[in-house]
């Protein structure tokens, strides 16, 4: 029949295996960055532990299989299915069966990490939690090897690509006058929550460069998500653009899986044979007659196009109002939610350095030694390494700590932690200066830091130059009956 014969898009088989694949690769990654953080961060004994949240929260507004109960041990075990179900779609094996199985195996996957990010409080507050979210739902209804796949779900796919790139545009349109005056690129590669190894040559870069830079990103963003619904090659093009982009974005900085799940969207708009036309290793899938779509399953996908398109409205009436929501959802299930990032730009970066001293008084002239952070900047001359798409939650937050205040709470029960030298969340750290001894204080103190030129480079090693401003936390220590147990 005609309409099943439009339902059906047998040319968007490269772009099911990318967007399956991809996902649940994203997926992999961060049940991993979960299984490796998440006890330390807020596990029964973390930073801002579960159990005392779900406890303050008797009803969960958004559900998660931690409402009823948590442990350390059952979230490692969430985790561990989570990486092994990722897994499987990654190979591809689910994919081999009925159209049911791989999405039975992205709805599983959606609901256990939505159970990590419904009690990950602050430390999952961030749109590239919810954006994964809502990508592993959608791509589950593309289906297995076994049958076309569905028009309408790429379109819906297109149309979170669409979301993310065009409300991103609409957020900085809406933000500081350093992206209308095309001066943002002047400060975000060097004040960047957390800088990559090439960030320090992109903001050496010339202004003027910085400008087209500004002007590429508008036009990437404002302009060509619209192409996205064009008919082939425009759509292959308009998405090659948004590749392009997002690489540079990979290349400069260091933000998650943020920049990976567009990539991975963007494959939605790509059609076999403009894919092939451009890179000719890539094979046209040919079905056979007999391949066709069960009815019990267009009717499945087709109700699910009609419940996403519903919710839809509500980010719609976002991107069009001029207080628009960044990063925001509209329902307990996340699902087709708002996104966009950088509505203004830091223009100074402020880092909360932590230290330790062993000696009895904490004097000025103490010993007092910095802890080094894996990927927030803190050597002067070590060079930023590249972490993305793998995600350090402690990291980011200490990033955001002088743009709000240092006074909060998960801040203080950090400092405990160190003043404890408590193995979990030092493994959080690059560096402990005391091998895993105990301070008798700890203190916070803020510097500004910037990169430094290419002669202060040559002169002097370093990579960041520093200004103390002022000490944020005066010196602490335990109690002195936990301190007599040293």
């Amino acid at each position: 029949m005609d309409w099943v014969s439009w339902f059906e898009a047998p040319d968007y088989e490269f772009a099911r295996q990318v967007l399956q694949r991809g996902t649940a690769a994203l997926y992999f990654i961060a049940f991993l960055s979960s299984l490796n953080q998440f006890p330390a961060l807020l596990g029964e004994h973390g930073l801002l532990p579960v159990p005392r949240y779900v406890d303050g929260h008797r009803v969960l507004r958004r559900p998660s299989l931690f409402r009823w109960k948590y442990s350390d041990g059952l979230l490692r075990a969430v985790c561990i299915a989570g990486l092994a179900v990722s897994l499987a779609l990654v190979g591809g094996l689910p994919q081999l069966g009925p159209p049911w199985l791989p999405l039975a195996a992205f709805l599983a996957l959606w609901l256990l990490y939505m159970s990590i990010v419904n009690v990950g409080q602050t430390f999952y507050g961030f749109g590239w939690e919810m954006l994964l979210l809502e990508m592993g739902f959608t791509v589950g209804f593309l289906g297995s090897d076994q049958t076309p796949p569905p028009r309408t779900i790429l379109v819906l796919l297109v149309w979170l690509l669409f979301r993310l790139e065009f409300g991103a545009g609409m957020i900085k349109i809406h933000g500081g006058s350093e992206w209308r005056d095309l001066t943002a690129l002047y400060y975000h590669h060097e004040t960047q929550p957390m800088p990559g190894p090439l960030s320090r040559r992109a903001h050496l870069l010339p202004k003027p460069l910085h400008r087209m830079e500004v002007l590429g990103n508008h036009f990437a963003q404002l302009v060509v998500p619209f192409f996205l619904f064009a008919p082939q090659p425009l759509a292959t093009i308009a998405a090659g653009i948004v590749v392009f982009t997002q690489l540079w974005l990979v290349g400069s900085g260091n933000f998650a899986w943020l920049n990976w799940s567009a990539i991975v969207l963007a494959f939605a708009a790509v059609s076999d044979p403009v894919a092939h036309a451009v890179l000719p290793f890539i094979p046209q899938q040919r079905y056979p007659a007999t391949a066709q779509t069960p009815v019990w399953w267009l009717a499945v996908v087709l109700a699910v196009t009609v419940l996403l398109l519903v919710l839809s409205y509500w980010p719609v009436r976002n991107l069009l109002s001029r207080e628009q929501l960044m990063n925001a959802s509209f329902n307990r299930w996340q699902l087709v939610n708002t996104y966009g990032a950088f509505g203004t730009v830091t223009r100074h970066r402020v880092e909360i350095v932590v230290e330790g001293t062993q000696a009895d008084v904490p004097v000025d002239e103490a010993d007092w030694r910095e802890y080094g952070f894996k990927g927030k900047p803190g050597d002067v001359r070590r060079l930023p390494r590249q972490w993305a798409p793998y995600h350090l939650r402690l990291d980011w937050l200490m990033w955001f700590l002088p743009l709000r205040t240092v006074h909060e709470e998960w801040f203080y029960a950090f400092l405990g932690k160190l003043l404890d030298a408590d193995p979990p969340t030092l493994r959080l750290l690059r560096r402990d200066p005391f091998d895993g001894a105990r301070p008798r204080w700890v203190r916070a103190r803020s510097f500004l830091y910037r990169f430094a030129t290419r002669a202060e480079f040559r002169e002097t090693g370093q990579r960041w130059i520093r200004m103390e401003l002022y000490e944020v936390i005066a010196p602490l220590s335990l109690p002195k009956s936990r301190r007599r147990g040293q």
